[in-house]
């Protein structure tokens, strides 16, 4: 930690810089989902459990996009390392060809196939009957989801990620308003006879989200094309070369985040064999280890940008500096988020439930996740800084082999069939995702991936 205080001010400043407005971005969007849930939750149970199956039927969609906003980062930051700022707008207009060129047939796909997925993801029809609109509405918008993802790469890769979190915010007050009117309607007024509308429901919600979507691409485009033009410079159509580069770099990520997703939903299905009550608290406990390792995952990001603009500019020794400065600046951070998740678990749970026997449960599950999550931070931050030199197939592999033939197979063992519970599970889990710190420290202290084309 005293290590940590003692980084030169500039290069605190530089990863602070980067990684605080994404940090904020992630939270606000947290949020979001919270002020979502408490909407539709005033609808009942079915409604609830519809958008939950929508939504997360969607994020498996969006993870297939997710790898494009890395790629772009990290060859916009090689490119400005390397001085070639007149090439920025290279990986820009690539990663929105390929949000177009693969986004818009998965929308035709998916929407068609709505009324057979979503009946095939729950037993209740009433459910099922929310679930569909939903689920096509939020997939209606997956090219603007993808499109943001891009412009969120292009703005880290060059270091100004407040545009990021502007356009946001902005994009989060749009949304809860549209959601708001949709979802319960307008009350009747006496003006003109006017008298009322009843809304939408949470299919509202669907709407609203997307029609927030949208509007925040057309913000992005405004800023990127007009408003900050000057630092585009010339705006041509993609090069085969830069396609092919950031195809290359993409795929990896969007394939590893896609089996990801399925991944925490085969690792729920684990944790509700041990117990319904242990499936409870399991969610619980999952979403906001979610939201606290947020820190990390936004200086994982700064990092992206870092070690990308100094292989760019061919000082391999700062892009190995950088890795190693970010994963101290963020252990150091996640260290003291963590102290209050072993000292008053209790209290913490209190905030989610007033359940005792899912408190009970929690609690030392709660503390095993305080112990453990300053030794994930390496993983995190050392994962994204790699993905920045453009080894992205090395980590998709190691992430995958970890999770689908380490992990599950082992919490499936430790929980359902060896009767370890939950308690045995979340130290799993820990020991798992502390493994993967060591495998990421050792692979980057080796350098290797410096040596990478691009």
């Amino acid at each position: 930690m005293a290590n940590a205080l003692r980084l030169e001010p500039e290069r605190l400043r530089r990863i602070f810089g980067i990684g605080l407005p994404i940090i904020g971005a992630m939270l606000s969007q947290s949020l979001i989902n919270l002020i979502d849930a408490a909407m539709v939750g005033r609808l009942g149970d079915a409604a609830l459990a519809a958008v939950g199956i929508g939504g997360y039927a969607s994020f498996v969609m969006v993870s297939i996009m997710m790898g494009l906003s890395a790629a772009t980062q990290a060859l916009v930051a090689r490119r400005l390392g390397a001085g070639e700022t007149s090439k920025l707008h290279e990986p820009l207009m690539a990663g929105l060809f390929f949000a177009c060129a693969v986004a818009i047939p998965l929308t035709l796909v998916f929407i068609a196939l709505a009324p057979w997925l979503m009946p095939a993801l729950t037993d209740n029809a009433d459910v099922a009957a929310i679930a569909t609109p939903y689920f096509q509405w939020r997939t209606a918008a997956l090219v603007a989801v993808s499109m943001n993802f891009v412009y969120r790469g292009y703005w880290s890769g060059i270091g100004e990620t407040r545009q990021y979190l502007m356009i946001l915010l902005g994009m989060h007050a749009i949304n809860v308003s549209l959601s708001y009117v949709l979802v319960f309607g307008l009350p009747a007024v006496d003006v003109l006879g006017f008298a009322g509308w009843q809304g939408l429901g949470a299919v509202g919600s669907g709407i609203g989200t997307a029609m927030a979507l949208v509007c925040g691409t057309a913000m992005y485009a405004w800023v990127t094309f007009r408003q900050k033009r000057e630092k585009l410079g010339s705006v041509t159509l993609p090069t085969k070369a830069t396609l092919l580069q950031l195809g290359k770099l993409a795929w990896p990520n969007s394939l590893q985040q896609t089996l990801f997703a399925l991944g925490i939903s085969v690792f729920f299905w684990i944790v509700g064999q041990i117990g319904t009550t242990e499936q409870a608290i399991g969610h619980i406990l999952i979403s906001l280890q979610l939201v606290l390792i947020l820190p990390a995952v936004g200086m994982g990001i700064a990092a992206t940008s870092l070690v990308s603009h100094a292989l760019g500019a061919g000082d391999k020794h700062d892009a190995h500096r950088w890795g190693w400065e970010v994963v101290r600046v963020a252990s150091l951070v996640i260290a003291l988020i963590g102290v209050p998740l072993w000292l008053f678990p209790e209290m913490i749970l209190h905030v989610f439930t007033n359940e005792p026997e899912l408190i009970e449960a929690g609690i030392l599950p709660l503390q095993v996740t305080g112990i453990f999550i300053a030794f994930e931070v390496t993983a995190m931050v050392l994962t994204q800084a790699l993905l920045g030199a453009g080894a992205s197939r090395k980590v998709m592999k190691i992430n995958l082999a970890m999770q689908w033939c380490v992990f599950l197979p082992l919490a499936w063992l430790v929980g359902p069939v060896l009767g370890f519970g939950l308690l045995g599970v979340w130290i799993l889990q820990g020991m798992q995702r502390t493994g993967l710190s060591v495998i990421y420290s050792v692979i980057w202290q080796r350098r290797q991936w410096a040596h990478l084309k691009v």
